[in-house]
């Protein structure tokens, strides 16, 4: 699960990056009209409300699973989740959650 963590977590960084240096690329960095684009059909709020919410579940989730599992650097995923999405914070989490688990399992 490892790999397929650090795979989806490069995924989940080039994927919305790729599609935001498109939108750039064409519009230029007009902050205007990409909050006038988020906002300018009931789907695409749809969208955007439904990874806010996600967004917020999964920090709680980091800080109360992280600390349950005495995980370090909890701060990465959040802030990952915050400049990138959940699309890079929730595979990050999982990674680091992962790696701390196989060496728990070495340690026995």
């Amino acid at each position: 699960m490892i790999k397929f963590y650090a795979v989806m977590c490069v995924l989940g960084t080039l994927l919305p990056y790729a599609a935001l240096g498109t939108w750039v690329s064409e519009n230029g960095l007009d902050v205007g009209a990409l909050l006038a684009e988020i906002v300018d059909s009931r789907i695409s709020m749809l969208a955007w409300f439904d990874v806010a919410v996600s967004a917020v579940v999964l920090v709680a989730f980091i800080r109360v699973e992280g600390r349950r599992a005495r995980l370090s650097m909890l701060w990465a995923p959040i802030v990952a989740t915050c400049v990138v999405g959940v699309s890079l914070g929730l595979p990050l989490f999982l990674l680091l959650r992962e790696r701390a688990l196989r060496r728990e399992e070495a340690g026995r």
